[in-house]
C-alpha cells in the first residue's frame, strides 16, 4: 500500500532506476516507488527533471515547506483521470449560487457537528466547555436561514472562535494558552500548532483529489478565484475537528509537544525541526487509523474518508446522491 513519506533533511533527491534516492550527509536512503503516494519536503533538496519524470508517471506529489514548515506549494503531475464532464458540473453548481450555498452549507454543517463531537467527548470526561457547546449547537439551528456564502463563511467563523476558546479549558495548560487566534505569524504555541495542522490537512485533502475526477480549483465554501486550490480547503474544515484539533489535545496532554518544540524569530513563534518530526508524526499515524463507519458496514482509515468524502461530492454534482458530510461517532 502506497503511503507518504516527509523528508526534513537538506540533500539531493533523485532517480535510481525506477527508485527514488535521497542522498544526504548522513547517507543514501531509497524509497521503492511503488510505495510513495506523496512526498512532503521540509529540507532542502536538489533534483532534475528525470526525477520529475519518474513522479510524474506515477501519479506522486510533491508537497513543499518553508524554513519554518509552512506549506509554501504542490509540484502537480500532469492529471491522469481528467475528466470534462466533471469540470462542467463543478463550475455549473459553482455559478449557480443556490447550488454553490447549499454545498457550501454541507461543508460548515460537519465542521460544526464535528467540533461537537470533540466539545460533547470532553464535556463527558467532567472538563467545562457547555458554553461552548451552546454556541455550536445554536449556529447549527442558524444555519438554514444563511442564504449566502459570505454569511455561512462569517457564521463558520464565529462558531470556530468560540470553539477555540475551549481549547484553553481542555489542555488546561498555561503555557499552550489560547488567546486568540493569530495567523502569518501565529503569536503563540497553540497558534503555531493549530496553522501548521491545518496546513498539513489542506495537503492531505489535495493528495485524495489528484485521485480522484475532482477539479481542486473549483471550491464552494471558498471562492474560487487567483488561489491555486480551493476545493481541499473546503473538504478539509469537516475534519478538522477531529484530526488536527485531537493530535493537538493529545501531543499536549502527553507532553510529546513542550515549550521545547518551538523557536522564536521575528516572524513569530514556530515549530523547530523536532516538534514537525512529532506533530507529523501523530497526524500521520491519524490519518492511518482505522475506523468502523456504520453507513460503509466496514472498517476504513481516516485518509481513505477523506478520498470517499470526495467520491461522494461526485455524486451530489452529478444528482446522484445528496452529500452529507462526514461526522464522527464517538
Amino acid at each position: 500500500m502506497r503511503r507518504p513519506f516527509y523528508l526534513f533533511s537538506d540533500g539531493q533527491i533523485a532517480r535510481k532506476d525506477n527508485t527514488v534516492a535521497f542522498e544526504t550527509d548522513d547517507g543514501k536512503r531509497f524509497l521503492p516507488i511503488e510505495q510513495i503516494s506523496d512526498l512532503h519536503v521540509f529540507g532542502e533538496v536538489n533534483t532534475n527533471k528525470r526525477f520529475l519524470e519518474l513522479v510524474s508517471r506515477n501519479g506522486i506529489l510533491l508537497h513543499f515547506y518553508n524554513y519554518h514548515g509552512y506549506y509554501v506549494g504542490t509540484y502537480y503531475p500532469r492529471e491522469h483521470l481528467n475528466s470534462g464532464y466533471m469540470v462542467l458540473q463543478q463550475a455549473a453548481a459553482y455559478l449557480d449560487e443556490a447550488r454553490r450555498t447549499d454545498l457550501a452549507s454541507r461543508f460548515v454543517r460537519g465542521s460544526i457537528k464535528n467540533m461537537i463531537r470533540v466539545l460533547s467527548y470532553y464535556s463527558r470526561r467532567c472538563i467545562d466547555v457547555g458554553a461552548q457547546l451552546e454556541v455550536c449547537n445554536n449556529s447549527l439551528e442558524q444555519l438554514e436561514s444563511q442564504d449566502s456564502v459570505a454569511k455561512l463563511l462569517a457564521l463558520e467563523g464565529n462558531t470556530r472562535e468560540a470553539y477555540y476558546q475551549a481549547f484553553d479549558k481542555i489542555l488546561s495548560n498555561p503555557e499552550f494558552s489560547f488567546e486568540k487566534r493569530s495567523r502569518r505569524p501565529p503569536r503563540n504555541r497553540l497558534n503555531t500548532l493549530i496553522s501548521f495542522g491545518n496546513s498539513f490537512l489542506y495537503t492531505a485533502v489535495l493528495s485524495e483529489l489528484y485521485r480522484t475526477r475532482l477539479d481542486p480549483r473549483i471550491g464552494y465554501l471558498h471562492a474560487t478565484n487567483f488561489r491555486r486550490f480551493s476545493l481541499n480547503l473546503d473538504v478539509a474544515e469537516v475534519f478538522k475537528p477531529i484530526i488536527v484539533d485531537r493530535a493537538i489535545f493529545d501531543l499536549v496532554s502527553h507532553r510529546v509537544i513542550g515549550p521545547s518544540s518551538f523557536d522564536q524569530d521575528t516572524e513569530g513563534i514556530m515549530l523547530n525541526e523536532g516538534g514537525r518530526k512529532s506533530f507529523i508524526a501523530e497526524l500521520d499515524k491519524r490519518m492511518g487509523t482505522v475506523i468502523q463507519v456504520r453507513s460503509l458496514g466496514r472498517s476504513v482509515s481516516y485518509r481513505r474518508l477523506t478520498r470517499l468524502e470526495l467520491y461522494k461530492i461526485e455524486k451530489h454534482l452529478m444528482d446522484e446522491k445528496e452529500y452529507e458530510p462526514f461526522v464522527a461517532r464517538w
